[in-house]
């Protein structure tokens, strides 16, 4: 295939960025990232602890040096950072030239925030900023969760300057919540004489659990209504939050800071990796292609576009029948807010599992 038939640089053309869901070791240094960058136009990464979780432990390229550090004096957390912090600026290094290109707008790399501080604000804080110096690249976004205290210390992190990458957003509640924190956080950078040039900043809108979720409940309902609804909540969900999006960032509420300088937030599909096989495998990708926004796929999905994606705008279509939807599902007793609620704890505890596993494996060469 040629790269210019190559679905994924269609999407860009369309203004859409592709970033991929997954970093490892195996992936940096046997040349499959550079490949999709070189080829498919990939200038993002994102990352979290269950990705390290399964890069850690099914890869020999992390053996030896969990040997080496069975005699360090550093506790679990500082061990894996060890581990991790050098393949983040590896591929920041690789996706430089991205964000030089694009003049910040894209070519970074994500690192999370240990789940354990999701409800302490102060601690995300404090380790939002220590991980970044730690990692010591521009093109770095740091990912803290959007629970109420990580929304708060994404505002805190704004307002310093700080590039986040707010994670585990499940409702239009929630993140709307994200993008009124980034617009308090910029104004107060503004007015302490920041640069307005230096924030940058994405909101990841979490799909595929959503329809888990939701299909979970109309399944149990077992009724005509029910199943006439299944498969769709994630797709209304991103509609829903991208409509909001323009509301905001082309609206009044930015037009001051948009004038100073800022950049809007950027929404990001994140969860895009279809679930059911009994729907298509671009489920979250071709409803859901349009400008300003950003699609992180996991490698089975980034594999599926190149094979038969088709690349048309379609975000701004169908926002009419989102909301219909939605409305729908509530007629049938089921909240997108409450579900976003439920998925939130649940992300949390999913990702805090992952972690700790990685921090057991770290434990586990420490030599008593």
């Amino acid at each position: 295939m040629s790269m210019n038939a190559n679905p994924l640089r269609a999407l860009k053309a369309l203004g859409q960025h592709v970033w991929l869901d997954n970093l490892s070791r195996a992936l940096l240094q046997e040349g499959s990232l550079q490949r999709m960058m070189t080829e498919d136009g990939v200038d993002g990464v994102t990352s979290n602890p269950a990705i390290f979780q399964k890069a850690i432990a099914g890869s020999t390229y992390y053996q030896d040096e969990l040997v080496r550090l069975r005699n360090s004096p550093l506790d679990a957390e500082a061990r894996y950072e060890s581990l991790v912090i050098p393949d983040i600026q590896a591929a920041c290094d690789m996706l430089l030239p991205a964000y030089v290109a694009t003049q910040g707008d894209a070519g970074y790399v994500s690192l999370e925030v240990s789940p354990a501080l999701a409800h302490d604000t102060a601690g995300t804080v404090l380790a939002a900023q220590r991980l970044r110096h730690s990692v010591g690249r521009e093109n770095l976004f740091i990912k803290v969760p959007g629970t109420p205290a990580g929304v708060q210390a994404f505002e805190q992190l704004t307002a310093a300057g700080e590039r986040i990458n707010v994670t585990l957003i499940f409702s239009l509640t929630q993140y709307a919540a994200v993008a009124q924190a980034y617009l308090r956080g910029a104004q107060r950078w503004l007015d302490d004489g920041g640069n307005a040039a230096q924030l940058r900043s994405v909101a990841s809108v979490f799909l595929s659990r959503v329809d888990t979720q939701v299909d979970q409940r109309l399944d149990a309902m077992n009724t005509p209504p029910a199943r006439m609804l299944r498969g769709k909540a994630g797709v209304a969900l991103a509609k829903c939050c991208h409509a909001r999006y323009l509301e905001i960032f082309h609206g009044l509420a930015f037009a001051t800071l948009a004038q100073a300088g800022v950049r809007a937030q950027t929404p990001l599909w994140a969860s895009t990796g279809n679930k059911d096989p009994a729907y298509s495998d671009l489920r979250y990708v071709e409803p859901l292609i349009g400008p300003e926004t950003i699609n992180t796929v996991p490698d089975a999905t980034l594999a599926a576009i190149r094979d038969h994606g088709h690349a048309a705008a379609t975000l701004t279509t169908g926002k009419r029948e989102a909301h219909d939807h939605i409305e729908a599902l509530q007629v049938l007793g089921i909240d997108l807010g409450e579900v976003g609620e439920t998925l939130q704890t649940d992300g949390v505890r999913l990702f805090s599992e992952a972690y700790e596993q990685i921090l057991m494996s770290c434990r586990s060469y420490h030599v008593i």
